[in-house]
């Protein structure tokens, strides 16, 4: 998912080119973050903000779960629109979403950063647990967190 972790020693250069080569293919690429002792794995998308769209992101998930709630809200955003927070999605075969501003997508949403600049907008995609919980919950994932939310909920 994340070549960039795999192959440190590769040129970042190099690395920005095969980016922007994939979204110009593809019209955005996926990029992820693994986690570390506490912090779970995030990923988000690059590519949304030049399709006038802001970015997609989620946190918590595996790399592969990840990759594929962003293609699937990514292509929803292109046949319907901007995803507009406090809004609820349900995208086949996939948990129930809520939408959340992101307060500081710079902070998180780096590959992007490099290609569009500090202004981008982004979006969480806040998933529900298989209980039908979000993580203001406290019942959420049996009260083991795992989904920070980086943004505020608007309610």
């Amino acid at each position: 998912m994340c070549q960039r972790c795999e192959e440190p020693e590769r040129p970042e250069e190099q690395y920005l080119i095969e980016v922007l080569d994939e979204i110009r293919e593809n019209g955005w690429c996926v990029q992820g973050v693994l986690g570390t002792g506490s912090r779970p794995p995030w990923a988000y998308t690059a590519g949304l903000t030049v399709q006038g769209l802001p970015e997609l992101i989620v946190t918590g998930l595996l790399p592969h779960r990840a990759m594929r709630l962003l293609n699937a809200a990514a292509e929803q955003s292109l046949c319907t629109g901007p995803p507009v927070p406090g809004e609820q999605w349900l995208l086949p075969r996939l948990p129930r979403l809520e939408i959340v501003q992101l307060s500081a997508p710079a902070a998180h949403l780096d590959i992007a950063v490099c290609c569009y600049g500090t202004g981008i907008e982004a979006r969480q995609l806040v998933y529900a647990d298989s209980a039908g919980r979000f993580p203001w919950s406290p019942q959420y994932n049996s009260g083991r967190g795992g989904q920070p939310v980086l943004g505020v909920r608007r309610a």
